[in-house]
């Protein structure tokens, strides 16, 4: 490794690059422009790099067009980077120049370095390893970050998806669980009529599963690959045959079914898969923040509030009342909701900005992308292991609500009609007393029948 400042060349000229650092003089000159956030290349994108650049070269390899000894040493670095190892060496900010050609240099640098360290050479001769003229051979920037963020958000998915289904598997056992559970049912946040814990728990569980399957309907259009496009489409300077090498060298690699974009025209020009894909992370948001909203209100109070659930208590929620518990995990899935949003919006803004051939947000397109997969992933986790599967149903404050609900003279009006069932319900208000006890009074029907209709749960579907 390089003990000293070296100095490296291109075209606009000469730049000092820092000891040890296998990037070249695009990269720096990328650091030294665009330094204005701590927000760096997603780690995902840079195994997906390395796994076009290992491809890549196997398939000019294969073609004839890159001779054997540096198509090994291309591949070795490219294995290398794929397991990490490079990571410290992709400083450039995600804000930068927008078809990420800073990345894509970025990579074919420090690939191109450490092929030639690994042929014996020292950082910055660019030969016998060349970053453009090997490691960049048969691509552009153009098609290479479409192809790999589509790599990384395809690869990313499935355990995103995976996630939200355990998330699911937590409430559909809370909602077993809680299935003769009766309690208050609320519209506007107004008392309705009963239904059961599990139910309702059961609509949360039915929201996430159908969050999940629409985040797995991305799959098909992620797994269209713009390589083979290089600069608009066409396919200029790509030997015939790279791109199908390619591709399928990146499908054996990563395990998923790659194929050649459908028409590398619209897959360098558009990021129509990343707008689809952030659309159902952001239903997913919205549910989350609905459901993590009524885990508050349910569990609110404890004695103040409605008080039907109890949430697991994680920590002291005040520092100056003592024994406040706070419903900590669901306003963290509220804030981790609104971000998700917010990247939704980022990345839909994001994709109209593709004047004719280019979409020029890659970078950004990248990072939210990517940080939306790995940060819905972890929520979900963390909200079913720290909060959904230790929750537990206070049974009586449940039956004390509906007890005390106008609700209960629902039943009545099939039998007494709608208005005189309205008077009931007022008089009973005013008077802080139970439906129970007014009907009883008034004699609107026999104890039998009152008994039998003010019964909680024969108001429950029997589904």
């Amino acid at each position: 490794m390089s003990e000293v400042t070296r100095t490296e060349s291109d075209s606009m000229g000469e730049v000092n690059i820092a000891p040890g650092k296998y990037w070249g003089a695009q990269t720096q000159r990328a650091v030294e422009n665009f330094g204005i956030s701590p927000l760096r290349i997603p780690q995902q994108l840079i195994r997906a790099l390395a796994t076009i650049k290992r491809n890549a070269a196997r398939a000019n390899h294969e073609l004839g067009i890159l001779d054997k000894e540096r198509a090994d040493a291309i591949i070795q670095a490219a294995d290398e980077m794929s397991s990490g190892r490079w990571d410290d060496q992709f400083p450039i900010d995600i804000f930068q120049t927008g078809s990420g050609t800073s990345w894509n240099m970025n990579a074919n640098e420090v690939l191109a370095n450490r092929a030639n360290e690994i042929l014996g050479k020292p950082l910055g001769t660019r030969d016998p390893v060349h970053p453009n003229d090997h490691v960049n051979r048969g691509q552009s920037s153009n098609d290479v970050i479409p192809t790999a963020v589509h790599i990384a958000n395809r690869v990313s998915l499935e355990d995103t998806v995976a996630a939200v289904g355990e998330l699911a598997l937590s409430f559909e056992h809370k909602a077993k669980e809680f299935q003769d559970v009766v309690k208050l049912g609320r519209t506007h946040l107004q008392d309705a009529v009963p239904m059961t814990l599990g139910q309702e728990f059961s609509g949360y569980a039915v929201q996430l599963r159908k969050g999940a399957r629409r985040l797995a309907s991305c799959r098909d259009t992620l797994e269209e690959l713009a390589l083979g496009g290089t600069a608009v489409g066409t396919g200029i300077n790509c030997a015939p045959g790279f791109a199908d090498r390619a591709i399928a060298g990146i499908a054996a690699d990563t395990g998923f079914p790659f194929v050649a974009a459908e028409s590398r025209f619209e897959a360098i020009a558009s990021r129509d898969a990343q707008v689809e894909l952030m659309g159902a992370v952001n239903v997913v948001a919205v549910s989350l923040m609905k459901i993590a909203n009524d885990l508050r209100l349910l569990a609110g109070g404890p004695r103040a509030g409605f008080g039907e659930i109890e949430l697991p208590s994680l920590q002291p929620g005040s520092s100056i009342m003592p024994g406040k518990v706070n419903p900590v995990i669901p306003e963290m899935i509220i804030q981790v909701a609104a971000q998700l949003s917010g990247k939704a919006t980022a990345v839909s803004i994001a994709g109209s900005h593709g004047p004719l051939e280019l979409n020029m947000m890659h970078p950004l397109i990248a990072y939210e992308t990517q940080s939306a997969l790995e940060l819905l992933a972890s929520c979900c986790r963390a909200s079913a292991e720290r909060c959904v599967d230790g929750i537990k149903a206070d049974v009586e404050r449940c039956e004390y609500w509906i007890e005390w609900s106008l609700a209960l003279v629902t039943p009545l009006a099939n039998e007494i009609g709608y208005d005189r069932a309205s008077q009931l319900a007022y008089k009973a208000y005013k008077e802080r007393r139970t439906i129970r006890e007014v009907a009883a009074e008034e004699a609107v029907l026999t104890k039998e029948r009152l008994s039998e209709l003010l019964n909680p749960r024969s108001m429950l579907s029997s589904e």
